[in-house]
């Protein structure tokens, strides 16, 4: 039976991030993709080799890959659009489940086991970094009630492995972001200061040291150019 399921993920190169930015350089949900699976793995492995920890990082790559393929229904959302106000976004995170549901849909049976988690399990935007429920959620269920009213159902269920893993997709995410700004900034373009002074405070507010070793270590040379670069081979 023919399955639409790749073709739909080829489409995220047709898919623009930063619409509402004025960008030098544009970029697309494939290759911020590709570029925080890569992130997700270093991170991982700096973990592992700098500060001892175990994580799986080839499934955290995984993990980065599908983690924005809901975007080829939905379009990348600006965040300022989605964080408005918490209403806006639970409205968003409910649009984004219907889509990863759609498209885990077409993944055939016998993949579906492996890949249907990677499409909906996406809940790591919907928590804080330490696990904590957002403040978007937690308003949505003081409206309800208490949030001790809130079933299983509420959330897709996340395999304890990928849990732990979680907080490194999400600052891999950031990174991309912090990147793509020092970019932008370093061609002269500070359409991008406000958001890269912003996106460097969520990285802080994360708290993990694998995102400061790497700031520390690779960042910097996003800002120079090729024959900067050139000057320390």
């Amino acid at each position: 039976m023919e399955s639409h399921f790749l073709a739909y993920l080829y489409r995220l190169r047709h898919i623009e991030r930063w619409s509402l930015m004025r960008n030098t350089t544009r970029e697309n949900v494939a290759e911020h993709s590709f570029h925080v699976a890569v992130l997700a793995h270093l991170l991982c492995e700096i973990g592992n080799r700098v500060f001892g920890r175990k994580l799986n990082a080839d499934r955290a790559a995984a993990m980065a890959l599908f983690h924005d393929a809901t975007e080829v229904f939905t379009g990348d959302i600006p965040t300022p659009v989605k964080h408005h106000n918490p209403r806006m976004l639970d409205s968003f995170r409910e649009i984004e489940a219907l889509a990863a549901k759609r498209l885990a849909a077409m993944v055939p049976e016998p993949l579906r086991e492996t890949y249907a988690p990677l499409l909906t399990g996406k809940t790591w935007q919907r928590s804080s970094a330490n696990g904590e429920i957002s403040e978007a959620t937690r308003g949505r269920d003081e409206k309800r009630g208490s949030g001790a009213n809130r079933t299983d159902a509420d959330q897709p269920a996340v395999d304890g492995s990928d849990a732990q893993l979680r907080k490194y997709l999400k600052a891999a995410d950031l990174l991309d972001a912090y990147l793509k700004c020092t970019v932008e900034l370093a061609s002269g373009n500070r359409e991008f200061a406000v958001a890269h002074r912003q996106i460097k405070a969520s990285l802080d507010r994360l708290a993990l040291p694998e995102a400061d070793w790497f700031l520390e270590r690779f960042a910097p040379s996003f800002g120079k150019t090729l024959d900067e670069l050139s000057e320390d081979d």
